[in-house]
């Protein structure tokens, strides 16, 4: 799968920062990083030259002495909900303070759980799970029990991530290795409304690692080079991040990164096939402030993914019928390249209360070609194919190409503006956003054309916020968001618009105690796919059971849908946030946030099936087509808290979750209705070793539509070890998985034993049985 110039691509961006790095004046080696306040986990970094803020309207107490993100792990104290965040409301404050379901994840957690994929990061998480399938590196994000479609809004240095490709897999997904990223925040529920379009699940918003990740207070240059290896197997990992401050005015920063790993085996000892892959990917910035208050930011990531999807038969099959137990499905060898550009410019200056504004514009492509290696039959598909090179019609025959192709170009405009009314502390935050989706697919002789349908949809939006807030007890949030969408194909056009409410009023009676409550609507259009897809399923070289409306014939018929309705999620929350200092003794903490949430989409979209008819071989369904059903109801609670003495430290992470089709009274597939994750950990050493255990246990989904086979609960032990060696020098070990169990997260549709399971996906979902890994990072830097 490998080949040279795909090791050449990352060796030579990495030794090309290294290299740049290494040849700049040098005066010393790093000095040991002091401890500042927490930055954001997914904003960009301030620039470097600021005065003090004067009070404004959303000010913020001073934060703790916390992990400064240059220091990576050390020993001193942190809570994650002390970071900030713009997330919800796009004006900076902690996590703990938001009055919405917030979470951050550091660079400091992130780095600690060596992760090989991004949802080894997410659970400590609340209301967080993904459907991520084993033999696919792409990533999946379900907030709350929604997913696909862009239900949740995924962003990378503010660049959505809207790729999607129907399949036997999850309806929208994104790339991105674990090792760029340098935070995340995460909003549940469509709180964060103005934010963009769509987001009626969540927001999940990425941060690529930049120049302040890597230089350390009085650094000029700075290099991290890091490595890892894993059991489970052959799991390599290398990476080099370095920059340079060519001036106080000027940053420049890259990086590269290469993995690797095998096929792994499932806790039952089973492997899974084709969960093998590689990446190669690199990143650059370019940083620069020409004038006071003035911050221009240019940057690129570019990812190569090389991986086979699909599973072999296990185990022997007659040429006609394979047996539905054992039947794999059709392989394809398949190189994405995902690029996403982004150019920003901020600006803020303390003493100026009109303008504090940011605007962004960016560029996102996903491009997945396939060639179709296998076929689970040596079948001719009814012609379609040859011995020689089987195959059918539903996915071609061996050697077949196709591709799917995904390009979406945006701009994110907002500002805010303070002001004082008296006692009140007032920030008005206005601002536009929109987005343009381009999708092509070609598939030279599957119905991939049918299924990924080609289509232009245009999102745009604006949005008002007023934040007030009252002495330091009272805080008033209220917004309102217009969204409209143009969909347009050759046969079809459709558009829609609305406005959305936000209001949220929280009370702090006593400090550290802060409940609040919480309205907000979100809206999301359908996707093309939802709209335009159209024409028969292919039959895989058997009989056509059905001819189709638009002159096509197949097993079944989809049909378009020019008048699907877009979504409204209208959430009601109650939430308190806890927050409390020198609690036992001078140094400790306590933070917690608690949500209760009932989440009601009206006109929620989903695939329906007509009723069956007869047929000489029984009776099947002849349409299916999504529709707006009248209503989806989902609702639980949340918790996220964390206890930190400073020589040790225990958390506890989770939710209780339900979701169903209250017309039918049938639960969503989507749920998982249980996640509970216990963390404790020492700091020995003088702090410089911390030793931490992860306990996540999860509930089945036993509430499913008919036909689907149920996820398993299960219970993961994860152990993991930080060692600052020396102030440059940081060993990291873990064992994911310590109890080996099997496990799969998610419910498949169909069963094992009728033969309409989807056994690509049974076979590719369980997780890894136990991982051992190990990893070693070594800093270099100077002024």
């Amino acid at each position: 799968m490998a080949d040279g110039a795909r090791y050449s691509r990352a060796l030579i961006l990495g030794a090309s920062v290294f290299s740049f790095a290494a040849g700049m004046p040098e005066r010393g080696f790093a000095q040991s990083a002091d401890p500042s306040a927490a930055r954001p986990a997914s904003q960009p970094p301030k620039q470097a030259k600021r005065k003090p803020a004067k009070p404004q309207a959303e000010r913020q107490p001073s934060a703790p002495s916390a992990t400064n993100a240059r220091a990576q792990i050390s020993g001193v104290p942190v809570q994650s909900l002390d970071t900030i965040t713009a997330v919800a409301t796009k004006t900076e404050e902690r996590a703990i303070d938001a009055l919405a379901p917030v979470s951050a994840v550091t660079l400091e957690k992130i780095q600690g759980l060596q992760p090989n994929r991004l949802s080894d990061i997410f659970y400590n998480v609340p209301g967080v799970s993904f459907q991520e399938r084993g033999d696919d590196p792409a990533t999946v994000i379900n907030i709350r029990g929604l997913q696909d479609f862009g239900r949740v809004a995924v962003v990378v240095d503010g660049a959505r991530q809207n790729y999607q490709r129907t399949g036997h897999n999850a309806n929208g997904s994104f790339f991105l290795d674990p090792e760029m990223i340098g935070g995340i925040d995460v909003v549940r529920g469509p709180t964060a409304n103005i934010y963009g379009s769509g987001a009626i699940g969540g927001v999940v918003s990425f941060r690529t690692k930049d120049i302040d990740d890597v230089l350390r207070p009085g650094e000029r240059w700075g290099v991290d080079m890091s490595g890892s290896y894993g059991t489970n197997k052959d799991r390599g990992m290398g990476s080099v991040f370095g920059g340079v401050r060519v001036d106080p005015n000027v940053d420049m920063f890259g990086g590269a990164v290469y993995r690797t790993q095998g096929n792994y085996k499932d806790g039952s000892g089973t492997e899974i096939g084709n969960t093998g892959n590689e990446l190669a990917g690199g990143l650059m910035k370019l940083t620069f402030r020409p004038a006071e208050g003035h911050e221009f930011k240019v940057g690129g990531v570019f990812q190569d993914y090389q991986y086979n999807i699909g599973q072999q038969n296990r185990g022997p099959t007659t040429t006609a019928a394979p047996l539905a137990a054992i039947a794999g499905s059709s392989v394809y060898a398949s190189d994405v390249k995902n690029y996403t550009g982004t150019l920003s410019w901020r600006y803020s200056k303390p003493d100026d209360n009109l303008f504090n504004w940011n605007i962004s514009v960016y560029g996102n492509r996903t491009d997945n070609d396939q060639v179709k290696t296998y076929n689970n039959r040596i079948s001719t598909g009814g012609g379609v194919c040859t011995l020689n090179n089987p195959g059918n019609n539903i996915s071609g025959c061996v050697g077949d190409k196709r591709g799917y192709s995904l390009d979406t170009v945006g701009i994110d405009v907002n500002n805010t503006s303070r002001f004082n009314v008296g006692d009140w502390r007032n920030a008005v935050t206005y601002g536009f956003d929109a987005f343009r989706d381009d999708v092509e697919t070609f598939d030279s002789r599957g119905n991939s054309n049918i299924t990924t349908p080609g289509g232009q949809r245009t999102v745009s939006g604006g949005f008002v916020q007023l934040k007030q807030n009252y002495s330091s007890w009272l805080e008033l949030v209220s917004a309102v968001r217009y969204d409209h969408y143009e969909l347009n194909s050759v046969n079809t056009t459709t558009s829609g618009d609305r406005l959305s409410p936000k209001i949220t009023l929280g009370v702090t009676p006593v400090a550290g105690f802060t409940p609040y409550v919480s309205y907000a609507e979100g809206y999301r259009a359908p996707s093309i796919t939802e709209t335009l897809i159209a024409g028969g399923h292919a039959t895989g070289g058997g009989p056509a059971l059905f001819n189709c409306p638009d002159g096509t014939s197949g097993l079944f018929c989809f049909l378009p849908n020019a008048g699907l309705r877009p979504e409204v999620g209208k959430n009601k929350e109650a939430g308190l946030n806890l927050k409390y200092d020198g609690i036992f003794t001078a140094n400790d903490s306590f933070r917690g946030k608690v949500n209760l949430f009932r989440n009601d989409v009206d006109g929620y979209i989903d695939l329906v099936a007509s009723t069956p008819v007869a047929t000489p071989f029984g009776r099947f369904s002849q349409f299916f087509q999504y529709q707006n059903i009248a209503h989806a109801r989902i609702e639980g609670v949340e918790l996220e808290a964390m206890y930190d003495a400073g020589t040790w430290f225990v958390g506890v992470a989770g939710h209780l979750m339900r979701g169903r089709n209250t017309e039918t009274n049938i639960g969503l597939a989507t749920i998982t209705p249980r996640k509970v994750t216990t963390t404790a950990g020492v700091r020995l050493l003088d702090r410089s070793l911390i030793l931490a255990a992860q306990w996540s246990s999860l509930g089945a989904n036993n509430d499913l539509p008919a036909g689907y086979l149920p996820s398993t609960g299960y219970e993961l032990v994860n152990l993991y070890l930080t060692w600052n060696a020396t102030k440059d020098i940081t060993f990291t070990a873990s064992v994911d998985n310590l109890l080996n169990q099997y496990y799969r997260p998610y419910a498949i549709p169909g069963s094992s034993t009728d033969g309409t399971t989807q056994n690509d996906v049974l076979f590719s979902s369980p997780g890894p049985g136990t991982v051992y890994k190990a990893g070693l990072k070594i800093h270099l830097g100077g002024a």
